[in-house]
């Protein structure tokens, strides 16, 4: 049976990766894994996270099941955090809440409950968006289509088109938003935009779906979440992906979260049984470990403000390597303007580079990102910003 599987084409952050590991040159710069990296390049476990690992060591009592939602205090506070905790109580009854695998788990049983809901369901994403986005959501069987977002020429958001686009969108339909600190251009909508946006899902009759992968790594935790509240007070269906992989560091504990929200109460039980019905078929349950990390530091009134300060100086990090990247950049005489890495939010923008300059800047320098540019900010350093920006600047001069 097995002789007509056919080798799948490599991941390119995958291969990406192995490619790092094997360069030599002691000056080399991963600026394509999509993680958070601190000044050393390293990507530490928080200080909360490890007091709060120590604490569910000594606490925990058991090993077993919890169940295909999950842990229910987990789900509490961690979708207080997303909602805040006024809102959460308004809506409360509404929300089917599930504990997941990580992000990924979150969109994947989203987009098979989508399915079940209807199988001719349509999701539209941004164009571009995170890579992972369009295997999780078709690979369930859901149809693709795209709206216009990034525009390479200013660094900004081609709202028009955008909004011209989702005009062609069907009732039904599905659009996928990203909540803060867009992956992969680091563009976010505004709060009028939010407004905007919810106006059209609500005129046109379509289901908002919200990944928010990023939460208190762009403005802050409750601003980065104020257009996505803004929508759950106004819609009637909902659909919220959230990860702890970025703001709580917890990437390999796989740590999710998935909420529904349905018109009314008893809609919203028929949404939990048709959900963790779904889960029970898929995984079964979700892993514990991660979200019993991140429910003793919000259940925790000391934890949570360390890791809020924790959070908050990564944020900060990240912002202040924008602005000394294009500063840099700048000093350094080179002739595209760059100013708008300064305007946009979270760890990722596109440098508007060619895929043969990539290239080149992996070559000659050991300068690694993905072909369409996009680059990790959080993977730069004072220790390499100056090497990067040489290099970028020999690279445009000489291409």
């Amino acid at each position: 049976m097995f002789e007509v599987i056919q080798a799948q084409p490599h991941d390119a952050i995958l291969q990406l990766m192995a490619l790092y590991r094997q360069d030599p040159n002691p000056h080399k710069v991963d600026l394509g894994v999509g993680v958070y990296k601190d000044e050393l390049g390293n990507t530490p476990i928080m200080q909360a996270v490890d007091r709060a690992q120590r604490i569910l060591i000594e606490q925990e009592l058991t090993k077993t099941y919890i169940g295909p939602a999950g842990a229910p205090q987990y789900n509490q506070l961690i979708s207080q955090l997303i909602l805040g905790q006024s809102l959460y109580q308004q809506l409360s009854n509404r929300l089917a809440v599930a504990q997941t695998p990580g992000g990924c788990g979150a969109l994947r049983m989203a987009a098979e409950f989508l399915k079940s809901c209807s199988p001719d369901t349509t999701v539209w994403v941004s164009d571009p968006t995170w890579a992972n986005h369009i295997p999780l959501l078709g690979g369930a069987g859901l149809k693709i289509q795209t709206y216009a977002y990034y525009d390479h020429a200013s660094g900004g958001i081609q709202f028009d088109k955008m909004m011209s686009a989702l005009d062609a969108a069907k009732t039904g339909d599905v659009v996928l938003l990203h909540g803060c600190c867009h992956n992969p251009s680091g563009a976010d909508l505004n709060l009028e935009q939010w407004k905007a946006v919810t106006e059209l899902v609500q005129r046109k009759g379509l289901l908002p779906f919200v990944d928010m992968a990023y939460q208190g790594l762009g403005d802050g935790l409750d601003e980065d979440a104020a257009g996505v509240r803004y929508l759950a007070e106004q819609v009637p269906e909902l659909i919220i992906a959230a990860s702890c992989s970025k703001n709580f560091g917890l990437y390999r504990e796989r740590t999710g979260v998935l909420l529904i929200l349905s018109a009314n109460a008893e809609q919203s039980l028929n949404t939990a049984s048709q959900l963790f019905g779904t889960i029970r078929s898929h995984y079964s349950m979700p892993p514990n470990h991660g979200a019993a990390i991140v429910e003793v530091i919000l259940s925790n009134g000391d934890l949570r403000n360390l890791w809020q300060q924790e959070l908050g100086q990564m944020r900060r990090r990240i912002g202040d390597l924008r602005v000394q990247f294009n500063q840099t950049l700048s000093q350094q005489g080179v002739e595209q303007d760059f100013s708008f890495i300064e305007r946009q939010k979270g760890m990722f923008s596109f440098l508007g580079i060619s895929a043969q300059q990539v290239h080149r800047l992996r070559d000659e320098y050991s300068i690694y990102m993905v072909d369409s540019s996009r680059v990790n900010v959080a993977g730069l350093s004072s220790q390499n910003l100056d090497y990067v920006c040489k290099a970028v600047i020999n690279v445009l001069k000489t291409s």
